[in-house]
């Protein structure tokens, strides 16, 4: 037996859309039904588990056998519910992800859809979803069903046998998905990044649950006495309604088309009270605080830790991680100066002095969340992060010489981009130190062909920067860096030579091929970038542009469009994180219990050493001799930006 493909049907009370897998599985009331599987490629079996039925003992035996390859299509889920079936924990090593494979390539990660895309003969089954909320999720108790909360076998023999069915065709499904991606392997670092990965999610991280119940009753009494203040100033029955609010604010001599956080924050430039102070209002009730502090009571397991935060190439254009459940990727900044503080009064459950020093609950409880992952067992976190991975990594590829030498000298790259573009010193809180500024909002706007409008969406009107300033900006940035402008479309060119005359490219050490309808890009890593069904097409303004089929904005499969400063984007993200991934890798024997785009959190053991961390991190992988990188980091007791 060399491999098992493998499909599981389940029943929990959890909800596993909010609560992840590992709560998922630890439910006492989790159950196995169905247990899909094929062996190397042979007939699909399904043991009924619901009625009796066992699993045979050289498949249990393999499901621990490390020299076996469990396959599954998201098998972190197969992997943690068979570890809590069995109450031994399945370690990654021999499990691989046909979703995770499927990724590689650009394909969308729900195997409805990958079936769809690649027109498989076998497709799963499309009345799975009804299937599933019949017999795998708690039913309401009724009259017509006698008043049970499940759904059994014998409540519906012929929709439980489709159900088998639907287990029988989802194994086939994946197996056929492997042997049509099979031209296309994954290379073994990807499948040990994966199973790092996969560490990380199963150690999972502390979260202070005490201190996550009281800020959630904080914010349920914060909210209403805020409800119970705007109605009694502005006398509306709903002063949460959008509608009523605008009728409001239209009869006090204000109209206004939208009432969302940016609007709001406009119209509280100029409005007069009592308006002013409903706005005010209006501006705290909305703070979603609390959800993230719910996200965390949902998802915390016994052993009050957090797992399964992070979803490996959850970007398929990079191969970044995406975040799921509470999504870390997100969390609110924290600018209190006296965090332990604040974090005490909550924990105290001490309302009063909170309103009475913040002022501001529901903001004060958002800059508290990332406060609520902590350290267990003694031990601290170690935060460390690279220092502007992306701008180093564009003029490294790039070639942009005087960027290099700001890197070399360990100086503010948003000082020297402003002196470069402005033709004057620029010192932070120094000589000039207005136009830093300027250089930081042209440097995180402009690096990927971004014009004035990017400017805009970055926020440079609400800095201060008139509207007639942005185009000289983008002229000056552009000019300041012809390397770079030049590495967009030397990308460009490259791209579409490769895809007009179906023949590899090369630019900037970066290698473009055409294979078997897509699009690759082969990075210093040796890892490749995906686009499905490349073509040229006709952008808007009537020149040539390259389109793909991805998933977009929509959550659809559908037709994309791209150009060189695109594409460079994207290479630049995919080095970076492939940085990252090495940089993991040499940190592994440290415990990381979570990472957000170029910053690792370890969990770590009070001897450890902070500046150890840095320089490990700070090294540079052996394929991209001459980057250089810097990683700085910082010590807590509870996880905040430093």
């Amino acid at each position: 037996m060399r491999s098992i493909s493998i499909d599981i049907e389940t029943f929990s009370d959890v909800d596993l859309s909010k609560c992840g897998v590992y709560k998922y599985a630890s439910s006492p009331n989790f159950e196995i039904l169905l247990f899909g599987y094929s062996v190397d490629g042979g007939d699909v079996q399904v043991v009924d588990l619901c009625q009796g039925e066992e699993i045979p003992a050289d498949i249990l035996a393999a499901l621990s056998d490390e020299s076996v390859t469990k396959w599954a299509f998201n098998a972190m889920f197969e992997r943690v519910c068979l570890s809590n079936y069995l109450g031994e924990w399945l370690e990654p090593e021999s499990w691989k992800c046909t979703m995770v494979w499927s990724a590689t390539l650009g394909l969308p990660l729900s195997l409805e859809n990958v079936g769809a895309v690649l027109g498989l003969e076998k497709q799963k089954l499309s009345e799975g979803k009804d299937l599933i909320r019949y017999f795998c999720v708690p039913c309401k108790p009724t009259k017509a069903n006698s008043g049970r909360t499940r759904n059994l076998p014998e409540h519906d023999r012929e929709k439980w046998g489709r159900f088998k069915a639907y287990n029988l065709r989802d194994v086939e499904a994946e197996m056929q998905i492997q042997h049509k991606l099979a031209r296309f392997p994954v290379p073994d670092f990807v499948w040990e990044e994966y199973r790092q990965d996969q560490e990380i999610n199963d150690r999972g991280i502390g979260v202070d649950m005490e201190m996550v119940a009281k800020a959630i009753a904080m914010d349920g009494r914060s909210k209403s006495e805020l409800s119970a203040a705007m109605q009694e100033l502005t006398e509306l029955e709903n002063p949460n309604s959008v509608q009523q609010m605008k009728q409001w604010l239209s009869e006090n001599g204000m109209e206004t088309d939208s009432l969302d956080k940016k609007a709001v924050a406009e119209l509280l430039k100029t409005a007069p009270e009592p308006l002013g102070e409903a706005l005010a209002l209006r501006q705290q009730l909305a703070k979603s605080s609390v959800k993230k502090y719910q996200a965390m009571e949902n998802a915390v397991c016994a052993d009050r830790r957090a797992h399964g935060m992070f979803q490996f190439y959850g970007a398929n254009r990079t191969g970044r991680f995406s975040g799921r459940i509470i999504q870390l990727q997100n969390l609110p900044q924290n600018h209190i100066p006296d965090l332990a503080q604040a974090r005490e009064l909550v924990k105290a459950g001490d309302f009063d002095a909170l309103a009475m020093l913040y002022e501001d609950i529901p903001d004060t409880l958002s800059q508290l969340i990332r406060t609520a992952f902590v350290p267990q067992d003694g031990r601290k976190f170690i935060v460390a992060d690279f220092s502007a991975i992306e701008a180093r990594v564009i003029a490294w590829i790039a070639g942009e010489q005087w960027r290099l030498k700001v890197f070399e000298g360990g100086g503010d790259i948003y000082c020297a981009s402003a002196s470069q573009m402005f033709h004057v010193p620029v010192e932070k809180h120094g000589v000039n130190g207005h136009l830093r500024q300027k250089g930081k909002i042209a440097e995180l706007a402009l690096g990927y062909g971004g014009a004035a409008g990017a400017l805009v969406s970055m926020g440079a009107l609400e800095m201060g920067l008139a509207e007639e300033e942005l185009q000289p900006l983008v002229s000056a940035w552009r000019d300041s860096n012809p390397s770079i402008t030049e590495f967009w479309w030397a990308v460009d060119h490259a791209v579409k030579e490769c895809i007009k005359k179906r023949a590899p490219t090369e630019t900037h050490g970066i290698r473009f091929s055409y294979e078997s309808g897509m699009l690759f890009i082969t990075l210093f890593s040796g890892r490749r970038l995906a686009y499905v069904k490349p073509r040229i097409g006709e952008n808007r303004f009537g020149g040539e542009s390259v389109t793909y089929m991805g998933v977009g904005g929509t959550k659809k499969w559908e037709r994309l469009e791209s150009y060189g400063p695109k594409f460079v984007e994207n290479i630049v993200q995919a080095v970076s994180r492939d940085i990252l991934c090495y940089a993991m890798r040499t940190l592994r024997t440290c415990s990381i219990v979570a990472h957000v785009h170029d910053e690792i959190i370890i969990e770590a053991d009070r001897r450890m050493s902070l500046p150890a961390v840095c320089e490990q991190m700070g090294r540079t992988p052996p394929w991209a001799k001459g980057l250089l990188l810097r990683a700085d980091g910082y010590e807590c007791d509870f996880y905040q930006k430093d």
